[in-house]
């Protein structure tokens, strides 16, 4: 099953550390948001495989965005 990893604020994609088709353990650190000035790591909540990445450095996310798409398992 998919699951949706979303943003929980309005913040600005500083990286994305992992790839699409890249395994993660929970806890695994998939991207880094930057808001007012404060890096905010964005991690996996379960074991699974990254199946998308839907946004790219320098992108400006609002709270609900899609960030990446992640299947467990």
């Amino acid at each position: 099953m998919d699951y949706s990893i979303r943003a929980e604020m309005v913040a600005s994609v500083h990286s994305v550390v992992v790839d699409a088709g890249a395994a993660v353990m929970v806890g695994d650190t998939l991207m880094i948001l930057e808001s007012m000035k404060m890096e905010i790591p964005v991690l996996s909540e379960f074991a699974g495989t990254v199946r998308e990445i839907s946004v790219v450095p320098g992108d400006v996310v609002q709270e609900g965005d899609i960030l990446a798409i992640l299947v467990r398992g």
